[in-house]
């Protein structure tokens, strides 16, 4: 991926002004970039004169959204879903796979409410088990611990790429060795580091990987996608939806000849593409959301977080706070977490930054800070500020 050679000054300007709000908080809502607010707009001038809807909105917009996931994510745009969000991939996998009653899901303590809601009523409806791993080497979750609960029964590994409530990164390249030689699968939820973390798929070695569109790819909430290696399509290890959305059909794209008997669907992801996935309100500011990610870089966002992040570790106020994420920066996602040192002074901190506008997630306990491109070491320092006092 080409490196952008923009002046770092330049870069607040593809956003609105929070006027006197620093905003921290990337890792629950991120903001729309000027040219994705455009993109909504002109999404609305489409519907308040149908008669400029391009045709292309239906299939072309889609389609340019899963060559920029693909561009951004090292795959091929055809193992791309487009969904409303990271649980629609979580369902597609649990509807997808065929389950005996021996067989394990493997989930950690702590992790995204999303995996639970999917794995814990086909437990309860006896359709599967859950097993739940804990941290036990050390502070945080790592794959050995992961690893721990691995048997000849588990079929499934339903895990976050960095957890949302700390910003520990797992090493999902070895859960995959792992999956590999008791022929489980493994499923990575990238929803904390997606558009914000130079990240390979295929090197990754998931089999699936799911997404809110709404955090770090700064796209429209009710957007997000589902990926699935392409040797699983039409596998017997996995099976294609049925029913499934109309506009999957072998020639959709002919409008003109909707009505025929031929009603197979198309030999890609697309089949696991959420109803109305040409909804230009969504599609089209994400389409523009992700271009602007690739112009700028994943690679520039992630540096210059962690160039932030940095000074935040290197000047945090040890008397009053502690780190809530791991030390090392490679062992972490693109974003920091840090607590006071008791619970209630995490919430008085909170409270705190809350009302001198430093936007910041109260997250398990800990202040989650977020940044992005639009912000600077002045946003930084008055973070800490406020920390010190």
């Amino acid at each position: 991926m080409s490196r952008p050679t923009q002046a770092a000054a330049d870069w607040r300007q593809h956003f609105f002004e929070f006027d006197d709000v620093v905003y921290l908080n990337a890792a629950a809502q991120g903001p729309l970039p000027r040219s994705a607010a455009r993109a909504l707009q002109q999404a609305l001038e489409w519907k308040k004169n149908p008669a400029t809807l391009p045709d292309s909105a239906y299939f072309e917009l889609p389609n340019r959204v899963r060559q920029l996931l693909a561009q951004m994510l090292g795959a091929d745009p055809r193992e791309f879903a487009i969904t409303t969000g990271a649980s629609a991939g979580l369902a597609a996998v649990a509807a997808g796979l065929p389950w005996s009653p021996q067989d394990e899901v493997l989930l950690a303590e702590g992790e995204f409410p999303a995996h639970f809601a999917t794995w814990m009523p086909l437990a309860e409806a006896g359709r599967l088990r859950v097993n739940i791993v804990r941290a036990t080497r050390q502070r945080f979750l790592t794959a050995e611990d992961v690893l721990d609960g691995l048997t000849p029964r588990t079929r499934l590994i339903s895990i976050s790429l960095v957890r949302f409530e700390n910003a520990a990164r797992i090493d999902a390249a070895r859960l995959a060795t792992a999956c590999r030689a008791v022929g489980a699968l493994l499923l990575l939820d990238l929803s904390q580091c997606a558009g914000a973390m130079p990240l390979d798929l295929r090197a990754l070695g998931a089999d699936f990987a799911v997404c809110s569109g709404y955090k770090w790819l700064l796209s429209p909430y009710g957007t997000g996608f589902f990926w699935l290696r392409r040797e699983l399509l039409d596998s017997e290890r996995f099976f294609a939806p049925a029913p499934f959305y109309w506009m999957a059909l072998e020639g959709a794209e002919q409008f003109e000849s909707l009505g025929r008997n031929d009603w197979r669907p198309v030999a890609d992801a697309r089949r696991w593409d959420a109803p109305e996935t040409g909804s230009f309100f969504n599609l089209l500011p994400m389409a523009a959301a992700l271009e602007f990610l690739c112009r700028m870089g994943v690679a520039t966002i992630w540096e210059h977080n962690q160039r932030l992040l940095s000074l935040l570790v290197e000047r945090l106020p040890r008397d009053r706070c502690v780190l809530a994420s791991p030390a090392d920066p490679a062992a972490r996602g693109p974003f920091l977490c840090i607590a006071g040192r008791s619970p209630s002074s995490t919430a008085v901190l909170h409270q705190k930054l809350r009302e001198n506008k430093v936007v910041v997630s109260l997250r398990q306990g800990a202040l989650r800070i977020a940044p992005h491109l639009y912000n600077t070491e002045r946003d930084i320092d008055r973070l800490l500020t406020l920390l010190a006092v």
